[in-house]
């Protein structure tokens, strides 16, 4: 019972985890420290908010997993997995039991970050006023960002029947430091936990400075934000978020794609973000590796190399796609994606050529022009990949650039065919299939299932269907 006590604590919510992952901040790391022995002072408070960076960064969330997981569940088309881990073949034959440790590893480092935060903004009393707001509108960023990818992976898709009765992940905002009975709660619905990461993610971008080093800022805020509402097919709101970041001037398109991916000779030096990056997930080699990178690159690399990219997919580019550059046979003779194979490069969570993209489509979805017309953005895209500019854009033209201009990072792959299910089908590309493998997206096999060790611990929690 003791080690189904520990796993429930740490599943559920988690208990403070402290744990300093940057050294400029020079403070000293803490491993499980009790509650009320750790939030003393104001720097025991930014010691809790790094660790919430910290636990973040882990290599079921967005250490790479969290955006791993939804591309091996929704791109069988596109790659092959030929890894030896159970739990990761089970998603790419969506088949995942529930019991599934990859799975129960996300929910848990999801909700040991939602814990985090919650301490943070429970002791906001004890930061001084230069620092309140900032560090306010990290905690409330990390917390909307991770309830809403929880909610993508355990809950059905926005549009997927009706977000106010469809169950998400539990909603919790308290610190929870015990285990008893008053700190087991259920599952709250889709339209919840959205609103829940919406509020924290408006608050967040109110707070937050427009430059704060490579932690989240304003406009990561936005962005996410951006992200958010084009899954909800909110695409007036989703063009706003896009255009504060892409107006602000802050980031610019790097001059060459592959810029975006530096590979400083496999050394453990720290990366810094590059011109494009809105905000993305510190590698070194403290923390360990970039969980992409363990799957995606070779052996050459420091990699796996469990994935193997299929030639249909390099096909499907133009001649001259300077993207191309990122898939290269290996010296086996295996075709891979070349964008991890820095095994300390940053997990880019979210970058600016995505802004463009999504307000591309959209202004198309909406049948508006705001910021700039679809055309010029996706010329935007394309004269970077050194392809001639387009004279006429539709969404089958968005959809294409999307998948060569993001494959294989942030898991749109599954999300935007789940999004864009219900809708009149567009004339889908050969890069972006309609189904999922034999499935539809709609299919509850699409959906992670809740872990069956929280069930057995949460008699309030209830499983997905078809688990």
């Amino acid at each position: 019972m003791k080690t189904l006590n520990k796993l429930y604590i740490s599943a559920l919510s988690g208990i403070v985890l402290l744990s300093a992952c940057n050294k400029q901040l020079d403070l000293k790391p803490y491993q499980s420290v009790d509650q009320p022995q750790a939030i003393l002072t104001a720097q025991d408070v930014q010691v809790t908010l790094v660790g919430a960076y910290n636990r973040a960064g882990q290599a079921d969330l967005y250490g790479g997993g969290v955006f791993l997981y939804a591309d091996l569940q929704g791109t069988q088309s596109d790659i092959d997995w030929q890894g030896t881990f159970q739990g990761l073949t089970q998603m790419t034959d969506n088949t995942i039991p529930i019991d599934n440790g990859f799975v129960d590893a996300t929910w848990a480092d999801g909700f040991q970050v939602i814990n985090a935060a919650n301490n943070v903004l429970a002791n906001l009393s004890k930061v001084g006023s230069a620092d309140k707001n900032r560090t306010q509108g990290e905690a409330e960023f990390l917390r909307g960002m991770t309830y809403f990818d929880l909610a993508r992976l355990f809950g059905r898709d926005w549009s997927d029947g009706d977000p106010a009765t469809n169950l998400a992940v539990p909603i919790v905002l308290t610190p929870t430091t015990t285990l008893n009975p008053s700190v087991y709660v259920s599952r709250e619905t889709v339209s919840k936990v959205y609103a829940q990461a919406i509020a924290d993610l408006k608050d967040a971008e109110a707070k937050l400075p427009t430059d704060n080093s490579f932690f989240a800022n304003t406009y990561a805020a936005s962005a996410i934000l951006s992200r958010l509402y084009m899954q909800q097919r909110d695409y007036a709101d989703a063009i706003t978020e896009a255009n504060k970041v892409i107006g602000s001037g802050q980031f610019t398109l790097n001059k060459n794609y592959s810029d975006e991916f530096p590979f400083p000779n496999q050394t453990a030096v720290h990366e810094d973000n590059t011109l494009e990056d809105i905000f993305a997930l510190q590698v070194t080699s403290q923390q360990g590796t970039n969980a992409l990178n363990t799957y995606y690159a070779s052996s050459y690399y420091a990699g796996r190399g469990d994935i193997v990219v299929h030639d249909s997919f390099v096909n499907g580019f133009e001649a001259g796609d300077t993207r191309l550059s990122m898939y290269q046979q290996d010296p086996d003779g295996i075709l891979r994606c070349d964008k991890f194979d820095n095994s300390f490069g940053n997990v880019h969570v979210i970058r600016l050529a995505e802004l463009y993209l999504t307000r591309a489509e959209a202004n198309i979805q909406a049948n508006t022009t705001v910021g700039a017309t679809p055309l010029s953005d996706v010329n935007t895209i394309r004269t970077r990949a050194g392809l001639k500019p387009l004279t006429s854009v539709t969404i089958t033209n968005v959809l294409n650039e999307t998948v060569h201009e993001l494959a294989f990072e942030n898991g749109l792959f599954l999300y935007n065919k789940k999004r864009l299910a219900p809708l009149p089908a567009p004339e889908y590309p050969v890069t972006f299939s309609s189904t999922v493998g034999t499935l539809v997206p709609t299919s509850p096999k699409l959906v992670f299932p809740i872990p069956q060790l929280d069930i057995n611990a949460n008699p309030k929690l209830v499983q997905n269907p078809g688990y």
